[in-house]
């Protein structure tokens, strides 16, 4: 399968085989994003509409302070809480519609800005992935020499394999991905309980083998949340 525009940017989150691809995926486009909306964007005065209307999660919030730039976020944070006060907590005149605000409660705490964008290319990248899967031979096997899909990203790929690719591929695709998962959580049970056994008495001492279980619970966690813990 020729290289493209398309298909380069797919072989280069794949090429490392380190971790989950997916997650590399995904953390590529909120960097982008974050990066762009801390930036010029910020004062785009439709940008400005979005990030009004939808907001922020916690976690990429988290993000953007991270980015030390607490000026863009605190006017982003401006219009945003005037927002949120005129469409949730100011009395709609005398009749007042309680279970208007409320639903427009839920849906303040739904959305978020840097989540939609992301959504949106990664539903793009992954039409792309499945394409490769069933047209590249080289691509194929590299997604069968990855170190492991995580918990959240296995979901996603095998929900959208049957509508993406052919029966008999799409199984291939499901046998691949949960050998992916089977290979990495005998692993991870193996020096989680390594680890565990560390702290046994009879272990203890100068020449104790932790072997590769030190980071155990770390890697235990990204795997089941997709997420890297912080330390």
């Amino acid at each position: 399968m020729r290289e493209s525009i398309l298909t380069i940017p797919v072989n280069e989150i794949f090429e490392p085989r380190e971790g989950c691809p997916i997650c590399r995926m995904r953390d590529m486009l909120e960097k982008r994003t974050v990066e762009y909306i801390m930036g010029a964007a910020m004062m785009e005065p439709d940008v400005r509409i979005e990030t009004n209307r939808l907001g922020f999660c916690k976690v990429h919030f988290d993000q953007m302070l991270a980015q030390k730039n607490r000026l863009s976020l605190a006017l982003m944070l401006q219009t945003r809480l005037e927002t949120v006060k005129r469409e949730v907590f100011t009395k709609q005149g005398l009749f007042d519609n309680k279970q208007k605000r409320a639903k427009n409660l839920a849906k303040t705490n739904e959305t978020c800005f840097v989540c939609s964008k992301v959504t949106w290319a990664m539903e793009r990248l992954m039409v792309t992935v499945f394409d490769m899967y069933k047209n590249s031979k080289e691509f194929k096997e590299l997604f069968r020499s990855q170190p492991y899909i995580c918990m959240p990203h296995a979901e996603m790929l095998l929900s959208a394999a049957p509508e993406a690719l052919d029966k008999r591929t799409a199984l291939d695709f499901w046998d691949d991905v949960l050998a992916l998962g089977t290979n990495q959580v005998e692993l991870l049970y193996k020096d989680v309980s390594h680890f565990c056994s560390m702290f046994d008495y009879r272990n203890n001492g100068e020449n104790a083998d932790w072997g590769n279980s030190r980071d155990a619970v770390e890697r235990s966690v990204e795997f089941l949340t997709g997420r890297k813990p912080k330390q």
